[in-house]
């Protein structure tokens, strides 16, 4: 019997390799006799698929393969593929195939295919095996047990080794799964309900003889027409046929295609809700139960109903969670953010009793610090400002260190006489005292230095007189806020503005408490801050103020996050995770049970245990019955005051005709002659005030395929900056442009599904706000 390493796919061998090779040559094998190949890293993923001679793409293999399952295949082994990894072997020969694939065997007769058809095929991973430490034993050998999915492919096999003296290694080979004759249904990533679509059902006759079989298309969760005939596919063909998929109603679909006798495969997709997106969210603390009264949407779209609780393990949990989602979040103000967190990130975890991840950090300050350097380079005294600080927590980096340096004697340097830093004409003197309360804060961050203590001493005394001379005009509390937590005042100027900022709070019905951002006042960068933001400058200038309602803002402040994007932009992400971590330090009890109710009857609940309390808990539901007042309650057993929730109850209603969106204004046409495999003609117009940057999200149905091409033409004219392509949409970022200047481009697009298709809704926004947004109603496509 011949034995093999099943190892991984051609889609991404190339980031396999790289990301393999910089794990093996860091993991030391663990102690063991002489043997020379020590460790080895695999990965499995299918290869690519081939093209039939007919003209049909799909994934055909060139072999069955030979294995523990016998002649004949039968499907993709269970069980099987072992591989050795031998003393003294060349890298050529590691052991990961212990012989070339073998060929392709002899069809077995049609009654034999019968008696041995194979269960249905459900299980269809890209990856299927990953071994980042394999280690030899006495005799230089080792074997890695697998399960091979039921995809018809070719497989790839990538092995990666190296041994206690350092010498290196790797093989790549392939294998094959296959059946004699099989069905293959083309689904579509996803349907709106309301959809229907031909959906293409291929049958492959790998066989000498032709074959005739019943074919059977059956679908749970949506409804399906002409499933059931019989097909004749010739020897050594394939022949395509065609089912109508009608999508009533959002939710799973499964697909299962059933060629009689000799293959069966399910498949699955979602059904995405249509309508109009509404959402009520509430949070608080889980320091005792708690009671919310939300409304719900009158008269919502069938099945869209659906609650989601979040639940946040305090500042640990807050920390991982921002870890994790920075690297991913653009812009110099989240770019700042990332290599801060990076910075301070050890020192936090350590005393929030989480664990350091080295390689991690590492690779997330790599990314930063590069994004970083490119923005330091020529900078003014705003990007100065926002980067000065994050590369002043490097200490150990010398060049993120000298950066640092020179960036905050760069923001000292651009105080005023009176006191003030950055500022132009037209600035109000808010945005004036708020730039120079963010200038205090980050001079006072290069204190590591006796220049740098000179520096923020010399500043400091100068800022704090043009605070104490502005007193008496600090009148809302976001600014009173702002330059407390810069720390750039002491003593009685501290208090009053301490009390302006308890005056400035307010509360929501549920007791959480807040600071709300009046009309008129901005940032430094001379954006209106959010009213997250806002609580969280709150919680830094009050954190040692024992009239403040601290565990109020706490609320606001943890209901107010979300995994995704954290409080909102870089600015706001530096000041909610202070907050937070300045709030919450208490450790958690290792196992807290999360129940989450609707008029007194459970909807959903889970647990953190030990492991789970360093991340977010996330619990969705169905909540059918939702419309009108309903009393929602969660509670944590036990109460734990550094737990943090948010509850959102959403749901979908009718698309109404479009509303005014803020001065915005969108529009779209597609050519109306719209074919399956023709490219198609998109044409956006947009209009808004001068000198916005926006964001352009344009929705396409299901099957819909963007020529990318056609969007890199766009960028190379400077009509759109970036685009971000992604199943059933594409976003473009608009730049800014001058008065009376509209907005025209053109793109294509490729329909690989015919049928009557639904679009979403496509929205004209501006960046990083998406509540100014102007909304297209959603159009349906019919494509032939």
């Amino acid at each position: 019997m011949k034995r093999y390493i099943l190892v991984g796919g051609a889609g991404l061998v190339l980031g396999a390799v790289l990301t393999l090779l910089a794990v093996g040559l860091s993991v030391m094998p663990r102690p063991s006799p002489e043997p020379e190949m020590q460790t080895a890293e695999m990965v499995m993923r299918p290869a690519p698929p081939q093209a039939d001679p007919s003209g049909d793409f799909h994934e055909r293999p060139r072999a069955a393969i030979a294995d523990e399952a016998g002649p004949g295949g039968g499907g993709a082994p269970k069980r099987g593929a072992f591989g050795k990894m031998k003393k003294g072997m060349s890298v050529g020969a590691l052991g990961v195939m212990a012989s070339p694939p073998p060929p392709p065997p002899p069809a077995p007769a049609l009654e034999q295919q019968e008696a041995a058809a194979p269960s249905g095929r459900a299980w269809f991973p890209e990856t299927f095996l990953f071994e980042p430490l394999v280690v030899t034993d006495a005799s230089g050998e080792a074997s890695v047990p697998v399960k091979v999915p039921d995809r018809l492919t070719r497989w790839r096999v990538l092995a990666l080794a190296h041994s206690r003296s350092g010498a290196q290694a790797g093989a790549v080979s392939t294998f094959a799964s296959s059946l004699p004759t099989y069905v293959d249904p083309v689904l579509p990533a996803f349907l709106r309900a309301g959809d229907v679509v031909r959906m293409p059902v291929q049958v492959v006759n790998t066989t000498g003889t032709a074959v005739t079989r019943a074919l059977k298309v059956e679908a749970q969760g949506a409804a399906v027409e002409g499933g059931t005939r019989t097909v004749t596919v010739p020897a050594a063909g394939s022949v395509v046929e065609y089912v109508t998929l009608r999508a009533a109603k959002p939710g799973p679909v499964t697909v299962r295609a059933a060629l009689e006798g000799a293959d069966s495969v399910e498949r699955g997709f979602d059904v995405w809700p249509t309508g109009q997106l509404v959402r009520e969210t509430r949070g608080g603390t889980l320091a005792a139960p708690r009671t919310l009264e939300l409304a719900g949407v009158a008269s919502p779209v069938e099945g869209s109903e659906r609650v989601r609780l979040l639940v946040f393990p305090g500042a640990l949990g807050v920390l991982r969670s921002e870890l994790a989602a920075a690297p991913g979040r653009t812009g110099e103000a989240e770019d700042a953010y990332a290599l801060l967190l990076t910075g301070r990130a050890p020192a936090l975890l350590q005393g929030l009793g989480g664990t350091v991840e080295p390689r991690m950090l590492e690779q997330m300050s790599m990314l930063a610090s590069q994004r970083v350097l490119k923005a330091g380079r020529a900078p003014d005294v705003a990007t100065a400002t926002l980067l000065a600080e994050a590369a002043l927590a490097h200490p150990g980096n010398p060049v993120l260190a000298r950066l640092g340096e020179r960036l905050s004697e760069q923001v000292a340097r651009a105080q005023r006489p009176d006191g003030t830093c950055q500022g132009e004409d037209g600035w109000t003197l808010q945005r004036l005292l708020v730039a120079t309360a963010e200038c205090t804060r980050v001079v006072r961050a290069g204190m590591g230095t006796g220049a740098g203590r000179q520096r923020a001493s010399a500043f400091g005394a100068r800022a704090a007189g043009a605070f104490e001379r502005s007193l008496a005009r600090i009148r809302d509390g976001y600014t009173a806020a702002a330059v407390l937590a810069s720390g750039g005042v002491s003593g009685s100027v501290r208090d009053t503005l301490r009390a302006r900022v308890r005056e400035a709070l307010q509360r929501r019905p549920d007791g959480a408490a807040y600071l709300p951002v009046p009309a008129g006042v901005v940032r430094a960068d001379g954006r209106v801050p959010s009213e997250a933001e806002a609580t969280a400058l709150a919680v830094l200038a009050l954190v040692e103020d024992k009239e403040a309602p601290l565990a109020d803002l706490g609320t606001s402040l943890l209901a107010d996050y979300r995994p995704e994007s954290g409080w909102g932009d870089g600015r706001a992400n530096l000041a909610g995770l202070q907050a937070a971590l300045a709030l919450f330090k208490e450790p958690l009890p290792s196992r807290v049970r999360v129940v989450l109710e609707r008029d007194g009857k459970p909807v959903t609940e889970g647990v953190f245990d030990a492991k789970a309390l360093r991340e977010v808990l996330a619990l969705e539901a169905e909540a059918p019955g939702s419309a009108g007042p309903h009393t929602w309650s969660v509670r944590a057993e036990p109460a734990v005051p550094g737990l943090g929730f948010s509850l959102t109850l959403a749901a979908r209603v009718p698309w109404r005709a479009s509303e005014p969106g803020h001065g915005l204004e969108l529009a779209m046409k597609v050519a109306a002659d719209a074919k399956v495999g023709m490219p198609l003609e998109v044409t956006l117009q947009a209009a808004s005030p001068a000198g916005l940057e926006l964001t352009l999200r344009q929705e396409l149905p299901a099957g819909v395929q963007v020529d990318r091409p056609s969007l890199d033409a766009l960028v190379q004219q400077g009509r759109v900056t970036a685009y971000d392509v992604e199943d059933g949409a594409v976003s473009l970022t608009l730049p800014p442009r001058g008065a009376a200047e509209p907005f025209t481009a053109r793109f294509r697009v490729v329909p690989t599904l015919a049928g009557s298709l639904q679009a979403g809704a496509s929205s004209l926004s501006l960046v990083g706000s998406e509540n100014a947004a102007f909304r297209v109603v959603p159009t349906t496509w019919t494509i032939r």
